[in-house]
């Protein structure tokens, strides 16, 4: 694949780092509602992205919006890189939480988003981490975007 669609992957791993962070983190303190916000929309936002890439470029389906986020997830779905109905859920919250200006949907969403929306995109890392080698070989990948267990 090219350099662009290998760094767009690499790109969301790191963003699910980032997002892994706020499951250890206290949601009363200053600014975790909102970095918790912000780093579950930019990993789902790059995630359907990177669905996108291996649906077109390694296995050529083009039968679908390919600007749209949520037709992007059904065809991820129907071709099975994902596999829980929780993704057009996140993509719904991830739409709410645009307009969630005094931050209670991010306080009521804040659990959802880091055990089953997070378990849903290490799933999907995983499933799409297959797409991402040459040969059987992992391509060269910096050590800051290798998988951290909590």
């Amino acid at each position: 694949m090219e350099n662009k669609y290998i760094n767009r992957y690499y790109t969301f791993c790191k963003s699910l780092q980032n997002l892994e962070k706020s499951r250890i983190a206290n949601p009363d303190a200053d600014f975790v509602l909102e970095g918790t916000v912000q780093n579950f929309n930019l990993t789902f936002d790059i995630s359907w992205k990177v669905m996108k890439d291996i649906l077109v470029k390694r296995m050529s389906v083009t039968d679908f919006a390919i600007g749209s986020p949520r037709d992007t997830l059904q065809a991820a779905f129907t071709n099975g890189l994902i596999f829980d109905d929780e993704w057009l859920q996140m993509l719904r919250i991830r739409n709410q939480l645009a307009h969630d200006y005094d931050g209670s949907l991010a306080a009521e969403t804040f659990t959802l988003i880091i055990t089953v929306f997070y378990d849903c995109f290490v799933k999907f890392r995983d499933q799409a981490a297959v797409y991402y080698t040459n040969n059987g070989n992992s391509f060269e990948q910096p050590d800051s975007f290798h998988n951290k267990q909590p």
